[in-house]
């Protein structure tokens, strides 16, 4: 069963009496805009977007909302800020923070706002907001006073779930710093009912340095902010959460969704929204960070392929298994051999969970009628070829795929593609030929008397067929390329110069 068909089941199941009722499921998820959102965390904004649309084609009510968060502490520092701007920072709410550029509003809007449009161009649309409008707006005031409230019982919480030994005086809560501004330093030891009591710790935490300030203030309307797992299950309360899973991190024993189920259920008198884990998506086989500048960005690997070429990388694997992307290895041409699969199968008419997963790799599932779609791998050799033209080459290849692969190819070339994938014409003998065996000159001297007799230079088909007689396509690609493979060889020597190609063929097997 296609996992989005399976994960729909579970949530007619459990959500069966709030579907009856006709209420507008809301499904939802964030990202905190720390730095440059790497891809992997696409593969939990898929799961959530895939659900909606998946609701929405069994006509039930829905909305996906996606949160920037921009309200967390700076507690990293990315290694392509400057580190002399950007230090003293460290620990302010992130939509406090002075954009790089200085044009954006601020730091997360900077950082956010490039992930939005990485979202935009895999086809996804949801409803986005701020973690910032949640706080100013004063929509988490009565999440904040229950927790103040029940600071004991998030205290028990911690201790029966996680083993964290909170201290009597501890609160879930951080006061924003009146003096230094800052939201990572300073811990509450004290509620009265409308005030906390908090100190700015100049050692609190490793990654920030707080100014030593003791006050008191009111935590409500953007002056405080809940720890993130207590926060979590706040936003399941305030904005009314029916669906929304998490990467298989959080779903660890003792981890941060045992924590908010618990926080939900006894601070806040709300139920678990429903959620299922996710694997997590991998480049190169690493779990990337953002604030660490490890990884690529979401918005560099979108522009790398089409929307379904990328959508078929997260919707391909089942959620609970692990997505290895690897742009500098051969996910791409892979990738595009599977649509090209999965295409075939879908214009045979057969209905199965192949045409279920393809149908959703197009935003709105609007399928286009692409007949003969040219190989991937074949049109990035192909414009490499300066002699070579596209369209004489892939004659009955779909135009505006054709013209669209070209497009990418040219990309992931100039950007990542692997030496096995870089090809050149060489215009003197390679190195690399100089060491062909004797049998291989043997077959290059029949391969030269056949095309010397010819007359004409033959067709590509012709070639194509004398070389698999001689065997002799490892012997070509070196004499011309330098490297032991390539392309089709009979259709790429067929529109080269014949002369220069009977010099280069009397070269390489003298």
């Amino acid at each position: 069963m296609f996992w989005l068909d399976r994960i729909f089941g579970q949530i007619e199941t459990e959500l069966k009496d709030k579907i009856a009722s006709g209420k507008t499921l809301l499904v939802r998820d964030e990202k905190t805009a720390s730095g440059r959102v790497h891809v992997g965390s696409m593969r939990a904004l898929v799961l959530h977007a895939a659900i909606a649309e998946r609701l929405a084609e069994a006509g039930v009510p829905a909305v996906f909302k996606f949160e920037i968060n921009d309200f967390d502490p700076m507690d990293g520092l990315p290694v392509y800020l400057d580190k002399a701007v950007y230090e003293k920072e460290m620990g302010k709410p992130l939509y406090t923070i002075p954009s790089p550029d200085g044009k954006a509003k601020n730091y997360a809007e900077y950082f956010g706002q490039e992930y939005v449009e990485a979202i935009h161009e895999a086809g996804f649309a949801p409803e986005l907001y701020r973690a910032s409008e949640l706080y100013l707006g004063g929509k988490m005031n009565d999440a904040i006073r229950m927790a103040l409230d029940k600071a004991d019982v998030v205290r028990g919480i911690y201790k029966e779930v996680s083993g964290a030994d909170r201290p009597a005086d501890w609160y879930p809560l951080s006061v924003i710093c009146e003096n230094c501004g800052k939201v990572g330093t300073t811990k509450v030891s004290a509620w009265d009912g409308k005030q906390v009591t908090y100190n700015c710790y100049p050692t609190a935490v490793t990654w920030a340095v707080g100014c030593g300030h003791t006050g008191s203030v009111s935590p409500f309307d953007g002056r405080a902010k809940l720890p993130w797992k207590v926060e979590w299950a706040a936003k399941w309360f305030v904005l009314g959460v029916d669906i929304e899973g998490g990467g298989k991190d959080h779903y660890s024993k003792g981890g941060a969704r045992d924590v908010a189920r618990r926080v939900s259920t006894e601070v806040f008198n709300y139920p678990e929204p429903f959620g299922v884990p996710n694997e997590f998506f991998l480049v190169g086989g690493k779990k990337m960070a953002s604030s660490k500048g490890q990884g690529a960005s979401a918005k560099s690997i979108v522009e790398l392929v089409p929307p379904k070429i990328f959508r078929l990388a997260l919707f391909g694997k089942d959620i609970n298994q692990q997505i290895n992307f690897d742009p500098e290895g051969d996910t791409i041409p892979v990738l595009y051999d599977q649509y090209d699969k999965l295409l075939e199968h879908h214009q045979s008419g057969v209905a199965d969970d192949y045409t279920r997963l393809f149908e959703y790799l197009h935003p709105a599932r609007k399928v286009p009628a692409i007949k003969n779609p040219p190989r991937f791998s074949e049109v990035a050799f192909t414009v490499q070829m300066p002699h070579m033209d596209l369209a004489k080459e892939f004659p009955d290849a779909d135009k505006a795929e054709l013209a669209e692969r070209a497009a990418y190819a040219k990309k992931w070339l100039a950007q990542y593609a692997p030496e096995k994938f870089v090809f050149k014409l060489q215009d003197s003998l390679p190195e690399a030929a100089r060491a062909l065996t004797p049998e291989q000159k043997s077959v290059l001297q029949e391969l030269l008397r056949y095309i010397v007799v010819a007359g004409a230079m033959p067709s590509g088909e012709e070639l194509q067929a004398k070389l698999h007689e001689l065997k002799a396509f490892k012997a070509v690609y070196l004499a011309f390329l330098g490297k032991d493979h390539g392309p089709k060889a009979g259709w790429f020597i067929s529109v080269l110069d014949k002369e220069f190609v009977v010099k280069r063929l009397k070269e390489a097997s003298a």
